[in-house]
């Protein structure tokens, strides 16, 4: 009885097969091998466009025509007729020893044949016209490589099998395998031309690496500009390659620009006071710690700057200067305030004296007197 989820005839398979060459592959060798009929030489059978959708209707033209090609580069077919797609029509001829003669029920059986001699594959020189196929291309394509480097390497791969005259039964796939490994050996070089290359009299940072130091790190355009040359001559002399220039400029920069920074900082040496002069931060946190107002010291920085620059002096360090001179005139008004019926000339020479005392003193006594708050 014919179950109904059975209509047609099952396809066989032998799954060892199906292990060796692939599921596909072992089903269509299966179906062709089927169409060999009692008295019909083995290794040449032809499959419709009728046939296939009755025998392969899950599979599309475009399948059948990629898995028969699949099977004619693995050695077990030639195909003799042109694309399945163009053509609807699929016309192979087997490899020696890939299918048995077939035995018809009503002969007799055969006497013991002598063994078969070394199956030999079909196979042919390579042509001097020879073109890689449209399917060929598109599947040299899926690994990313471009049209002009495959055409590239075609007259150069036809001149060394023609000189060789050694016989191929799948050029397309030697192709294939020729072209991805020189693809890989182009990219290889590219990458180590682009990466790693030595320093260049002309060598400038990049775009990016400018915006970073001067927009971002916030170092002074020119100061970057100054550092190129230093850099260049520096790495040329050593003759190193590298591959990351910019980032080792960006360092080179950043720690140029905090030991100049630094040394502007604590530079000793004495100097005239800039007209635009302003105590640092760091004064105004001390005058906080002694309970000083730091309006009151703000109030002060035009005339200090006014009465130096008029002096014409030098001195290593205005903000301890200031520092004095705030806590001078603070402690001044303190004591004129504290004091208000005091005669003038008492006061004078207290102010002498106040005065003398803190020019005597060192700075720490400065820091740590609070006499004017008594």
């Amino acid at each position: 009885m014919t179950s109904t989820l059975l209509p047609e005839k099952p396809l066989l398979l032998s799954p060892s097969l199906a292990a060796t060459i692939g599921l596909e592959e072992a089903v269509m060798l299966s179906t062709l091998s089927e169409l060999v009929t009692a008295g019909q030489a083995p290794n040449a059978v032809s499959l419709s466009a009728a046939g296939a959708v009755e025998r392969l209707g899950f599979w599309s033209p475009e399948d059948v025509q990629r898995i028969s090609k699949n099977l004619q580069e693995k050695g077990l077919i030639d195909i003799l007729s042109p694309p399945f797609t163009a053509s609807g029509e699929l016309r192979v001829c087997f490899a020696a020893g890939v299918i048995a003669e077939p035995v018809s029920a009503s002969a007799p059986a055969p006497k013991p044949a002598p063994p078969p001699p070394p199956a030999v594959r079909q196979s042919n020189t390579i042509g001097a016209q020879w073109q890689p196929d449209s399917e060929l291309m598109a599947q040299i394509a899926q690994y990313n490589i471009p049209d002009y480097f495959i055409r590239q390497q075609l007259p150069e791969f036809v001149t060394y099998w023609r000189e060789r005259g050694e016989a191929h039964h799948a050029w397309g796939a030697k192709f294939l395998k020729h072209v991805v490994r020189q693809w890989r050996e182009h990219e290889t070089g590219l990458f180590k031309r682009d990466q790693d290359a030595a320093m260049q009299e002309a060598w400038r940072p990049s775009r990016d690496a400018m915006q970073l130091l001067v927009r971002n790190a916030g170092i002074s355009q020119a100061f970057v500009e100054d550092a190129i040359p230093e850099f260049v001559l520096y790495w040329r002399e050593r003759g190193d390659v590298g591959r990351t220039w910019n980032s080792k400029f960006i360092q080179h920069v950043k720690r140029q620009w905090a030991r100049y920074t630094s040394a502007l900082e604590h530079d000793t040496a004495p100097q005239r006071i800039a007209p635009d002069w302003q105590p640092s931060r760091d004064v105004y946190d001390v005058l906080k710690l002694a309970n000083i107002d730091v309006a009151f010291a703000r109030r002060q920085v035009p005339e200090f700057v006014l009465f130096w620059r008029d002096s014409n002096q030098l001195n290593a360090s205005w903000n301890t200067k200031f520092l004095q001179h705030v806590k001078h005139h603070w402690a001044r008004q303190h004591a004129l305030n504290a004091q208000p019926t005091q005669v003038h000339s008492h006061a004078g020479q207290q102010q002498t004296t106040a005065t003398s005392a803190t020019r005597d003193r060192s700075l720490i006594e400065d820091l740590t007197d609070r006499s004017w708050a008594s």
